[in-house]
């Protein structure tokens, strides 16, 4: 029996201090060298190092007891039903729900405060408010939390956080005050906090009044609130309000279902200028908005300003050889411990898609092959000639996959490494099966706006300019290129700057416009990706959801009229308000098993 090292001990130990908190007996505890995450009973945490530091492991013990203590006194349906439709008041609102379940835990148990305190100094010590030097740069869902985990707990303010808190707390309680001081006495009823929250929201000017019990998420040109100090002035000459999109989506990370919004607001349509720059910059990461969608307002278009900057470039294009060959020497090294897996995935989808090309017999023939269910008739008649079986060959279709990845910084780490990994192993399975694949990846050229801003922002900013950034989509391989030629492209992924932003809609229409030129009779489109498309600089002055409702409306057409099969894999967030066919994967091994049989699934005979 192999012996148990302390980290084992300290994660079964974990496991069941998590179950015991959240009174859910299947609760799974595992390390994660990434962001911490929950999936249902699922809990990733940070991995403490081997002798267990007593801050690395209480900090792990906090993220464990925030997840647990969700899934005890969080109801996702409630949630949800009276989430408000605007980008940053959604993203608050989820921070403030946070705060409800978290305080229930430290008020009641000394443990639990302690653990959960270690985890906020983490979480706080990424979150841009440590930067902020005046109020326009504090994102307000971080401040709203630590303000109401103060008012709810007692407990004061992390220090690296203090001075951000201080620059809007007299704005936040001018306004809001009261409802801060009634929400504490609502900590066990979710249904009466949601409500006194969405109040908050409403006098902070982030939301407005509904007219009517039901929503209608019609709010396509309403304001989302202006920072007090920037009352008056013309945002576009450099005012700013304290809830950016990079900063509502950056403090709601203690939320790990993808449910924060990361969109910046309609109205601030001023953005850093200067040269876009190949090397990506950890404070410019785009971060998933994943919200429920609004029905798309009547006689929206989609446009792009300008195509004259976009560009379709081969994967070698962009590296040098022998930087490519590191970086697929890197991608190796990280599916050198999955080769098992690998090997396992390739046989058993390789068994089932030849086994649709060639599964049924004709029976009774007069020659071919010695039916076993006759030996009886062939000893007893030896001159019958009616005992031979003939395998029929099924229609299988000529068929030809193409994946398409986000190649978004969001999905810089282990998403992109996973998109990667399960590119490489679809492909060589595909490609063993006889099924033609062609790997594509989509992302900008610039963050925040490149070529193609300037060209708009030297026009006078004309109102409503639609797409307002370069795209860059990029060939890995092509359809009828050999795997072994293609092989090393993909660790173009691996290249640090090459992730920035993505429009997805039109990466989709480019790569089902690839596969309606191919001549095979069945055409699969599988898009690997981890939520919804995110541009700062082209949400910032259009229409709320402009993105978004573009790729809806691109996947509603090829799921509905197009010859296309579309399915999609979602990296770490549910994608399946989106794709009516799709997968969600928080690693590489879950690629078996689902993923098996609904791509097996989209070759069956029609």
């Amino acid at each position: 029996m192999t012996e148990q090292t302390p980290l084992d001990r300290f994660r079964q130990a974990l496991t069941g201090a998590s179950r015991a908190l959240a009174h859910e007996a299947e609760v799974e505890v595992a390390w994660t060298a990434d962001t911490p995450a929950q999936s249902g009973r699922n809990f990733r945490v940070p991995l403490p190092g081997r002798a267990l530091p007593e801050q690395q492991a209480r900090e792990a013990r906090g993220f464990a007891d925030g997840f647990a203590l969700k899934l005890r006194h969080h109801d996702e349906a409630i949630h949800a039903r009276g989430a408000p439709p605007e980008p940053v008041a959604r993203a608050c609102y989820d921070a403030i729900e946070q705060a409800r379940y978290e305080a229930l835990g430290a008020t009641a148990m000394g443990g639990v405060r302690a653990n959960l305190s270690a985890a906020l100094e983490q979480r706080t010590a990424a979150d841009p408010i440590v930067r902020a030097d005046s109020a326009s740069e504090v994102p307000l869902p971080t401040a709203l939390s630590l303000l109401l985990r103060e008012a709810l707990t007692g407990q004061s303010l992390p220090d690296r956080a203090r001075k951000g808190v201080e620059l809007v707390r007299g704005w936040i309680e001018d306004k809001a005050g009261g409802d801060i001081a009634a929400l504490a006495g609502r900590l066990g009823d979710q249904r009466a906090f949601q409500a006194l929250s969405l109040d908050l929201l409403r006098h902070l000017d982030l939301t407005r009044p509904e007219p009517s019990d039901e929503r209608d998420g019609d709010d396509g040109d309403e304001d989302e609130g202006e920072h007090p100090q920037d009352e008056g002035e013309d945002r576009d000459e450099g005012g700013a309000e304290p809830q950016t999109a990079e900063m509502a989506g950056e403090s709601a990370e203690g939320d790990s279902n993808g449910d924060s919004d990361a969109q910046e607001i309609e109205g601030s349509e001023e953005m850093a200028e200067g040269d876009p720059s190949d090397d990506a910059e950890e404070g410019m990461m785009p971060v998933r908005p994943n919200r429920p969608w609004t029905e798309i307002p009547e006689g929206f278009d989609y446009k792009p300003y300008t195509v004259k900057f976009d560009e379709v470039v081969e994967a070698g294009e962009l590296c040098d050889p022998d930087e490519l060959e590191r970086l697929r020497a890197y991608l190796d090294s990280q599916l050198a411990g999955l080769q098992g897996l690998v090997t396992r995935l390739a046989n058993r989808l390789q068994r089932r898609l030849m086994a649709q090309q060639n599964r049924s017999w004709d029976f009774d023939q007069e020659e071919g092959l010695l039916d076993a269910a006759r030996l009886a008739r062939v000893v007893i008649s030896p001159g019958h000639s009616l005992s031979y079986k003939v395998e029929r060959e099924t229609d299988f279709k000529d068929t030809v996959v193409t994946l398409l990845i986000d190649n978004s910084g969001s999905m810089r780490g282990r998403p992109i490494s996973i998109a990667a990994i399960s590119a490489d192993i679809l492909a060589r399975t595909l490609e063993r099966c006889g099924v033609k694949t062609e790997i594509l990846g989509f992302t900008t050229r610039a963050w925040k706006g490149g070529q193609s801003r300037e060209v708009w922002l030297a026009d006078g900013r004309p109102a409503n300019p639609g797409r307002l950034n370069d795209l860059r989509h990029i060939v890995y391989k092509q359809a009828d290129e050999p795997w072994r030629r293609a092989r090393r492209n993909l660790g173009l992924m691996m290249r640090e700057g090459l992730l920035k932003e993505n429009i997805d809609g039109e990466a989709l229409l480019w790569a089902h416009d690839r596969l309606l030129r191919r001549p095979e009779d069945r055409r699969i489109l599988m898009v690997i990706s981890d939520g919804a498309p995110v541009d700062d600089s082209t949400l910032s002055v259009n229409q709320a959801g402009y993105l978004e409702s573009h790729l809806r409306k691109a996947i509603d057409w090829i799921e509905k009229q197009s010859p296309v099969q579309l399915s999609a894999i979602g990296i770490g967030h549910d994608v399946t308000r989106y794709y009516r066919k799709s997968v969600t994967i928080m690693d590489v091994e879950q690629l078996g098993g689902t993923i098996i049989e609904q791509l097996a699934g989209l070759f069956e005979v029609d």
